[in-house]
């Protein structure tokens, strides 16, 4: 009798098999644009399902491991990660996933061209996409409420396509006090200088390795609630590689999002750069907010879209009463049931992506 072993489902070049990605931008960008964007979306398909795919497969194989101290006892709150997490983060820069957005070489359209690439390499990533998100989000709030200063030493960072010069940014919110309600913020801001050194406890912060942070905090006497809150920028390591006044309490253990670092930090006196004036700290940071919204909502699509591909695939393989399960009619009615979902997702979220070109 002959051992049995089901194939696996496979993947194509996510760009050349996606009818509805490749249908949506025919419909949405003039010829010329989709011509010279084409090659460079069926590069991004095919590195989806070669070396991307591949990385994300070895980052989730190798989370990242909190060093709270070095062997002589000394402080130094190391997050270490894999290469894979790192070379995923070179792949980022090179193919300016966040930098096509502020290029803005196709102007209203070119937040489609993006986010097109970010719904292709997202699915294989390991959820590389979640600092991509927050370095977005905290490009467009720099752009929109930072000072010169700010813009020359930070957003040009976080807009870079050279790995060596690209920056990804933190997000800390969410406290004990409050969670998503961000008026309860307990984090004080103390005025020291032409700067600030904040104290709190931020409960969740992804990205942790992130070379720098947007965060809210209330300075001194402010009023209580969320007009009392001011946007703070932070780099999280001074020139020498020590923290900014930053202790990392422990890493998050998570069900999922594993590859990704996601700490529990205490601030003790970080040293801060106010975003803007004083207060409307909720208003400026909700410039982030949409952004990282956007990437969300693409990124669930992107997820929708692969599982779909892999269940096709899979039906046209699996022998199931003397028929591939592609010929079965109630499996094909469960298959055709996600596919409109998926489609009516897709071109709500894109629909978004527009919207958003438009309004920059």
């Amino acid at each position: 009798m002959t051992e049995f072993f089901q194939l696996p489902p496979e993947l194509g070049n996510q760009y050349d098999e996606d009818r509805v990605l490749k249908s949506y931008l025919e419909w949405k960008l003039p010829p010329n644009v989709l011509a010279e964007i084409v090659p460079e979306l069926q590069r991004m398909g095919q590195r989806a399902i070669s070396d991307i795919y591949h990385l994300g497969r070895a980052a989730e194989a190798e989370p990242p491991r909190h060093i709270p101290y070095d062997p002589w006892g000394r402080r130094i709150d190391l997050i270490e990660v894999s290469q894979a997490w790192k070379d995923l983060d070179k792949i980022a820069a090179e193919e300016k996933l966040v930098a096509i957005g502020y290029e803005r070489k196709h102007g209203a359209l070119s937040r489609i061209h993006q986010f097109a690439k970010l719904y292709l390499f997202h699915p294989s990533s390991a959820i590389y996409t979640c600092p991509l998100a927050m370095t977005d989000g905290a490009a467009r709030a720099l752009e929109l409420f930072g000072d010169e200063y700010l813009k020359k030493n930070a957003l040009l960072h976080l807009i870079s396509s050279d790995p060596s010069q690209f920056w990804t940014s933190g997000q800390w919110m969410t406290e004990r006090t409050g969670g998503s309600d961000v008026s309860n913020t307990s984090t004080i801001a103390k005025p020291d200088g032409s700067q600030f050194r904040l104290y709190g406890v931020k409960w969740f912060t992804s990205a942790t390795t992130s070379q720098m942070a947007m965060t809210l905090a209330r300075i001194e006497g402010a009023p209580e609630g969320s007009r009392g809150l001011s946007l703070f920028y932070l780099k999280l390591r001074d020139q020498e590689g020590n923290l900014n006044g930053i202790r990392i309490n422990r890493l998050k253990d998570k069900l999922g999002t594993r590859a990704l670092p996601t700490a529990e930090l205490t601030l003790d006196g970080a040293f801060a750069t106010m975003v803007g004036r004083p207060g409307n700290g909720v208003k400026k940071i909700s410039s982030l907010f949409n952004i990282t919204r956007i990437y969300n909502a693409c990124c669930a699509v992107g997820y929708m879209r692969r599982a779909i591909a892999l269940a096709r695939d899979y039906a046209s393989k699996r022998i199931a009463f003397g028929r591939p399960l592609s010929e079965h009619g109630l499996h094909l009615e469960t298959l055709s049931a996600l596919q409109v979902e998926f489609e009516a997702a897709f071109h709500l979220v894109f629909h978004a992506i527009e919207l958003l070109g438009k309004e920059e």
